[in-house]
């Protein structure tokens, strides 16, 4: 079977598993940026679902599947609104860090170490599909998605964030924030991997899948926040779901 996984990315990520849930370490950016995102998702499950996002565990009942999902700091953050989450990685160092970190929290998690090529080919589907920061790591985007979209069910939903393949996200996230600022590790982005949103939507589209909210998400470099925007041209995150009841077609 073919796979997206890159050797070069599972090595890296190895060797900075250990610092996943330090929230001062590397992997700051991505524990500011998970409020955010955690947000916008509850929101727009909520809006969408026709749930209240104000109640404590609004996304009760749901089957997420969270692509990528490192060291578990967006599974858990879904399985405390109340879904039952399936966290998968090509990592084993990342699992390992997830289930531990999960053990004595409570939370309706699972987590495998698993290609999503492998997991799409069990016929496994869930009601949302959280795919983030992921897409700009893959070797090979086309085959990739086209195994993250089968993994949708009818109905479902799904979300994808990533960078945007311009010269002013080139600047930002990797000169800016892995050069200069130091807020990433050197070799943590390769521009040529970033991904502008009309990829990623023809990639949604050739499978039934429809792209429904947009919006970017903003860093401000003198207080390390971030907030969402509707500037698109760096950091950006996609919703989507199914048009028909198809399932779609294998890589």
């Amino acid at each position: 079977m073919a796979s997206s996984i890159d050797p070069q990315e599972v090595e890296r990520y190895t060797q900075l598993a250990k610092s996943w849930w330090d929230p001062s370490g590397p992997f700051w950016p991505l524990h500011t940026l998970n409020c955010v995102r955690t947000g916008y998702i509850r929101d727009q499950l909520c809006h969408y679902l026709g749930r209240d996002p104000q109640q404590p565990q609004p996304l009760t009942g749901l089957e997420i599947l969270d692509i990528g999902c490192g060291g578990g700091i967006l599974s858990e953050a879904m399985a405390e609104l109340g879904a039952r989450v399936h966290g998968v990685d090509v990592t084993p160092r990342n699992i390992f860090i997830a289930e531990q970190h999960a053990q004595n929290s409570g939370l309706d998690l699972r987590y495998e170490c698993i290609a999503v090529e492998e997991l799409a080919a069990t016929g496994a589907q869930y009601d949302v599909v959280l795919n983030m920061e992921v897409v700009e790591h893959v070797a090979d985007l086309p085959g990739f998605m086209a195994a993250c979209n089968q993994l949708v069910k009818p109905g479902g939903l799904g979300f994808i964030a990533t960078l945007n393949r311009t010269w002013i996200a080139g600047f930002t996230a990797i000169f800016g924030a892995e050069y200069v600022l130091g807020w990433l590790p050197k070799g943590t982005h390769q521009w040529r991997r970033f991904v502008p949103p009309r990829t990623l939507e023809e990639l949604l589209n050739r499978d039934s899948l429809e792209v429904i909210e947009r919006t970017g998400v903003r860093v401000n470099p003198f207080t390390r926040g971030m907030s969402l925007t509707p500037y698109m041209g760096i950091n950006y995150m996609l919703m989507w779901r199914r048009l028909s009841s198809d399932r779609t077609s294998a890589a």
